[in-house]
């Protein structure tokens, strides 16, 4: 049996169109925390194309970003030492697209904390197609307190 995803294992009811595990018209992310980094090999579909076998800049951007967002969700959930990760929202990312990304075989995927300020996170991730980094994020995640609509949401 393979190893559950974070979303599967903290937010298996999660309906996020990039990440949730029970949207069935969604991207469906599967993040896996590997030593300092959170890893996922995802196999981009024909209708997810933006042109003849390249994968479409905003799903790239969506699969950047979610999986980022975890990355800081279990990133703060470690460094505090709790039991399920906090939820956390996007404050701001930026993607940089930098070549077409095939789709005749899984995009991997990794994202890494590269700064941390109270319940700020701030990480770096790479999209890569056959060993080569086809798109790139920076991404600030913020964990939300009572009041906010994402507030335990998983």
């Amino acid at each position: 049996m393979p190893e559950l995803s974070l979303q599967e294992r903290f937010a298996p009811h999660n309906q996020c169109f990039g990440c949730g595990p029970s949207n069935p018209q969604g991207l469906r992310l599967r993040s896996i925390p590997h030593g300092t980094e959170v890893v996922c090999d995802w196999q981009p579909q024909p209708y997810h194309q933006a042109f003849e076998g390249m994968l479409n800049g905003g799903i790239c951007g969506a699969l950047l970003d979610c999986h980022s967002n975890w990355a800081a969700a279990w990133y703060l959930m470690q460094n505090r030492g709790l039991e399920t990760p906090p939820c956390t929202v996007t404050a701001e990312f930026h993607v940089k697209l930098r070549r077409p990304t095939p789709m005749d075989a899984p995009v991997h995927l990794r994202a890494w904390v590269v700064e941390a300020d109270g319940d700020r996170v701030t990480v770096d991730a790479e999209l890569s197609a056959h060993g080569k980094v086809t798109s790139m994020c920076r991404g600030v995640f913020v964990a939300v307190k009572e009041g906010h609509p994402a507030y335990h949401r998983w």
